[in-house]
């Protein structure tokens, strides 16, 4: 069995947190404008209604939302 570097190991851990951190701020960055709702090909995946929903082929809703809008006021609260 091999010896595990600690220094190594550290090394690679950092590197994954900093790939994930980018990730997460990419990702808070979009949250700001993008409904939570709209999936990669834009389709509308609530489970309720919504005045930027439109029919699509069969059954699929599609988002119509221009992703110009401020949503995180719907997530914060006081603190």
């Amino acid at each position: 069995m091999h010896k595990i570097d600690k220094a190594e190991y550290q090394k690679r851990l950092d590197e994954l947190s900093e790939i994930f951190n980018g990730i997460g701020l990419r990702a808070a960055e979009l949250a700001k404008s993008r409904c939570p709702y709209k999936d990669r090909h834009d389709h509308c995946t609530a489970k309720f209604g919504c005045r930027n929903q439109r029919r699509g082929e069969g059954k699929v809703l599609i988002c119509a939302g221009d992703d110009k809008l401020d949503y995180r006021s719907a997530w914060e609260t006081g603190g």
